[in-house]
């Protein structure tokens, strides 16, 4: 490739928010030069000739890879709208719920009763599609939302 190699080019690529996958082909394979390849996502790393069947099968791990990555980030952005629908109460909720409290202690940590936790808790699980509480905390851990935060005002006494 004129101007740039294989490895400048697959440096740039992992930059990439979704960078592609990538199979090497050298004739001038080195260790450190497939050892940087792999560090910046190749799938493979082959030397020519290579055998069709080799690089057939680096080409499907390939292709598996990127199809993974793809549904990997639908999912988390589907998990993202998800949680952009929430209230703000019901973030609040589930943060507090997510970091172990059960409704009643959620209820006093907002100043709110715990009818009303129960019923922002059931909007939660049904907006955020879980079907448990440790699929709420699953979810959270892929957002970013920290489960072991203690509660604000954890300090308060009843």
């Amino acid at each position: 490739m004129p101007g740039i190699d294989g490895i400048q080019l697959a440096e740039k690529l992992s930059a990439y928010p979704m960078p592609p996958p990538i199979v090497f082909l050298s004739a001038h394979g080195d260790v450190p030069a497939s050892v940087k390849a792999m560090k910046d996502g190749a799938v493979d790393f082959l030397e020519k000739p290579v055998q069709e069947e080799d690089l057939f099968d680096a080409l499907e791990r390939a292709v598996t890879r990127s199809r993974e990555e793809s549904a990997r980030c639908r999912g988390l952005a589907d998990l993202t709208g998800n949680f952009a629908k929430l209230t703000p109460r019901e973030r609040q909720v589930f943060a507090l719920v997510i970091s172990g409290l059960i409704n009643k202690e959620v209820a006093w940590e907002l100043g709110i009763s715990e009818k009303t936790i129960k019923v922002h808790r059931a909007r939660v699980v049904e907006k955020m599609g879980a079907r448990s509480l440790p699929d709420l905390v699953r979810m959270a851990g892929r957002l970013g939302i920290p489960s072991d935060r203690p509660p604000e005002n954890a300090a308060r006494t009843g």
